[in-house]
């Protein structure tokens, strides 16, 4: 186990790598520059934009560039013909992910990504910086998702071809076939134009009122999905022999479902479960856009307009990181809920 998780972690690195090259490329085939407007929409001085890119190193080849974000090449001309890994030249001279720095923002002058995703307010407690927040409505939607997909899953099976099973399978066929934007502006015109029950845009989000729609507009189209597929996890487990074994020595119904269907059941359901949690952590674009929430997806979706490389580049690798821990706990959940599976 312990060498099957070691070579899974050591796979993760070549994988960030790839998707960083993946992201640079597409960044730099992208029309424009982070310095062609200012914020207002007027056109910089050609002067200005090129001691701009000259401080940014803007002006260097694509592939010396990359190497000075990621840490390999020196970013000072003091550091030249320096050697540049994980430090050695000194952090001043190669500042760059190997050595934890995502990077300086173009957009928001003086600041780097990484003070950007995860600084907060002084005094305030991790989670109200904008990774913290995020990863809370992640967390919240992913709850609501799995709290409510499977348990409708399970009452669906069991009750097959009954009323109950027709009208949870077609409002999970609804909301599965809705995407989210589409049902948040739904929720925003009916339950903060019309209503007046609930915050569209709210400035404070100490409060619960406020995470109300993101979260059931994020965690709507899981909760539905889940719930397919746990019905048809259900039945399928529901029909195997040793199901009928167990009931014919006569174990009362509620232990069969609990510890030998349900458990079994489960397998298919944590395969989807893990990624979309690393993905509702990580943050849904349109949905905290919309809803002006103050996390790393509405930062994401502003870097890209923006065309602020680090920021794009430095939320990818970020968002790739923990999408891979989440493949790999979804894997080691497969040991647990399954003794015959075994990475030894």
């Amino acid at each position: 186990m312990y060498r099957y998780l070691i070579r899974r972690l050591l796979w993760i690195v070549p994988v960030v790598l790839l998707i960083s090259i993946i992201t640079f490329v597409m960044m730099k085939l992208t029309p424009g520059g982070p310095f062609d407007t200012t914020a207002g929409g007027r056109e910089l001085p050609k002067e200005i934009v090129e001691v701009l890119n000259r401080r940014y190193h803007l002006d260097e080849p694509n592939w010396k560039q990359y190497l000075i974000y990621m840490g390999l090449w020196p970013n000072t001309k003091e550091g030249e013909g320096k050697p540049c890994f994980l430090g050695i030249a000194g952090p001043r001279r190669c500042a760059g992910i190997l050595q934890g720095d995502l990077g300086p923002s173009y957009q928001y002058k003086g600041r780097g990504v990484t003070e950007i995703l995860f600084e907060t307010p002084k005094g305030r407690p991790w989670w109200e910086s904008r990774f913290g927040r995020t990863a809370q409505l992640g967390v919240f939607g992913f709850l609501f998702g799995a709290l409510t997909g499977i348990p409708l899953g399970i009452v669906s099976a069991l009750r097959h071809n009954t009323w109950a099973d027709y009208l949870s399978l077609f409002g999970a066929t609804i909301f599965v076939a809705t995407p989210g934007f589409v049902l948040a502006i739904f929720l925003m015109i009916v339950f903060g134009l019309w209503l007046h029950w609930l915050p569209i845009a709210a400035k404070n989000w100490n409060t619960i009122q406020p995470w109300l729609l993101p979260t059931f507009a994020l965690g709507v189209g899981l909760a539905a999905f889940t719930a397919r597929l746990t019905r048809a996890t259900m039945l399928e487990v529901l029909r195997q022999d040793y199901i009928r074994t167990a009931r014919a020595k006569g174990l009362r119904d509620r232990l069969v479902m609990v510890r030998h269907a349900l458990r079994n059941a489960m397998i298919p359901v944590a395969t989807v479960l893990g990624p979309a949690l690393a993905g509702l952590i990580t943050g849904s674009f349109f949905i905290e856009h919309m809803f002006s929430f103050p996390g790393m997806g509405r930062l994401y979706v502003q870097a890209i307009a923006a065309r602020d490389y680090s920021v794009i580049l430095g939320t990818t690798l970020l968002y790739t990181f923990m999408i891979a821990l989440a493949n790999l706990t979804v894997d080691l959940i497969y040991a647990w809920l399954d003794p015959r599976i075994s990475y030894s």
